[in-house]
This record gives structure tokens, sequence and C-alpha cells, in this order.
């Protein structure tokens, strides 16, 4: 990344957001409005949403800036992962409605409203771990769902609201919700409005874990990024792939496919790098190729 801030600016945009104690090592891009992107740890890429004062409400200017810094991290070969999160208060409280309330159906239609919003599933090939703390809903909660892998502080909060605005969730929530914990709790979440809390979250398979404050919710995302970001990147991506497939594929076809991808890699000189350096008890050094 380039042309970054003083530290003094990003440290107070931190400080807004209640997670003061990450500023340290970061810097942010100029070019962004409503993120602060850094790379703190070795191999890990960072983005935090940043409108505080709409609580990271999601609208396209967003969006926009969002796709940008993924596409950045996915084209960076020094990074292997990206942590993606919020402030303390909200990781996104939602859609804005200001942009969307005076739309007609020709013209959401006509222009595809949000389909960008899921632009970075079909593009983003590095994983992406979500750290959730205080607020995901409706967009929020959606883009929390995108990530791989799910975090959550002891105050998240997921929902999928858009019943009571006369509408249904439009960017995968109906779809990822109902994947990722059955049909009829995501029914009777969408149905009512009402809300998931963090435990429910995690007990109910939706996160993968479950933080005692916001700052270990975050510091979680960032290690487990960094543990990723530690080995070959052929193979992780590799993971995420098959995992993915996972979730579209029959059983018999999803096995299949993760053997031909398995027997691809007997191709890759990372897996004679690590065969052999597990052989002899050595620490492999990746070449990513």
């Amino acid at each position: 990344m380039q042309a970054f801030r003083s530290s003094a600016r990003v440290a107070s945009q931190f400080r807004s957001t209640g997670l003061a104690r990450f500023v340290r090592g970061y810097a942010s891009a100029p070019q962004y409005e409503h993120l602060i992107v850094s790379t703190p740890k070795p191999g890990v890429g960072f983005i935090q949403l940043n409108r505080p004062r709409a609580l990271n409400a999601l609208c396209t200017p967003l969006i926009i800036e969002l796709n940008q810094a993924l596409r950045q991290f996915q084209a960076e070969k020094s990074v292997g992962a990206i942590v993606l999160t919020g402030s303390s208060k909200a990781f996104a409280a939602g859609a804005d409605i200001k942009e969307m309330k005076d739309l007609t159906f020709s013209r959401a239609y006509g222009d595809d409203f949000i389909e960008s919003w899921s632009d970075l599933v079909t593009f983003l090939k590095k994983p992406l771990i979500t750290a959730i703390n205080g607020y995901a809903l409706g967009g929020g909660c959606e883009l929390a769902m995108m990530g791989d892998i799910l975090y959550a502080g002891p105050k998240a909060v997921f929902g999928q609201p858009e019943i009571k605005l006369g509408i249904i969730p439009g960017a995968g929530g109906s779809q990822r919700l109902t994947k990722a914990i059955g049909k009829s709790r995501a029914m009777e979440t969408i149905l009512t409005g009402e809300n998931i809390s963090a435990k429910q979250a995690g007990e109910w398979g939706l996160v993968a874990k479950v933080f005692d404050t916001p700052d270990e919710c975050v510091n979680g995302a960032l290690a487990t990024a960094e543990k990723i970001a530690s080995y070959g990147q052929i193979a992780v991506k590799a993971c995420k792939e098959v995992v993915n497939k996972s979730q579209e594929l029959g059983i018999r076809e999803g096995v299949e496919y993760e053997r031909r991808v398995f027997h691809g890699l007997f191709g890759s000189q990372d897996q004679k790098i690590g065969m052999s350096a597990f052989a002899v008890k050595m620490k492999p050094e990746w070449k990513n190729e």
C-alpha cells in the first residue's frame, strides 16, 4: 500500500472505534474514505470498516472501496490471509437505508443494485476472516457471512431484519444463513426479524469462536490469519476451494473433486518441500509454487 496516512491520524481514527490497541504498526492508504487498511502482521492484510457515525452502515461507495482493497490484497503475493472487522460497537449495522429507500423496481433491477456487494465471494481466493463485534445486521450480517472463518466478540449481534422494512435479504442472507444454521432457525430468524446473540451464534455454528472481549476477537482473527499465511499459498488456496465446493456439490461429486485437487498438488514444488521437510523434521520454506 502506498502514500500512508500519518500514524497520528490513524491512531485518532482507531480511538474513535474503540479498538485503539491495534494502532501500532498500522497505516492506511489515503484513497480510502470509508476503510482503514494495513498489513499489521507478516502475510496478513487487515481491513477495518470506518463509518463510525453511521455504525459502519454499508453503502455503495464503501463496497467499492472494500472490493478495491480486497483486490489489492488478492494481487499482493506477500499477503496470505485477510482480516475484515468493524468497530467495537458495530461490524456493520446494516445497509444505508437512505441510499435505497427511494429506489424503484426498474432502477433496482435494471441497475443490478447491490450485485457488487457479493463480488468478493467470486474473486477472492485468499482466506478471509471476519471479526465481528457489536451489530452485524442485514447487509452487515451478509458481509460477515462472506468470510471463510467467522469470529465473534461477546456482544456481537447478528440478524436479518429486512422483514421489518418490507423487503427480504438481498446479498445472500437467506442462502448463507440457512446453510450455516439450518432451515428452521434461518426461517425463524428471517421471518421474525429477531436477532441472534453471540452465544447463540457460537452454539448454532454460525461462528467458529466467541471471544471474551472485542480486542481478543480481533487479536484472535489476526493470529489465525498469521498462522494460515505461514503455510504455502498453493495448498491454502486449494483448501479454500474444496471446502467451498462442498457447499455446491453432493458428497460423491465433492469427494471426487477433492481427490482431483489433491492429486494436482503433487505437481507443486511446495508438496515436495513440505513432505521432504517433514521427513527430516525441519521447518519447510515455502516457495508458493
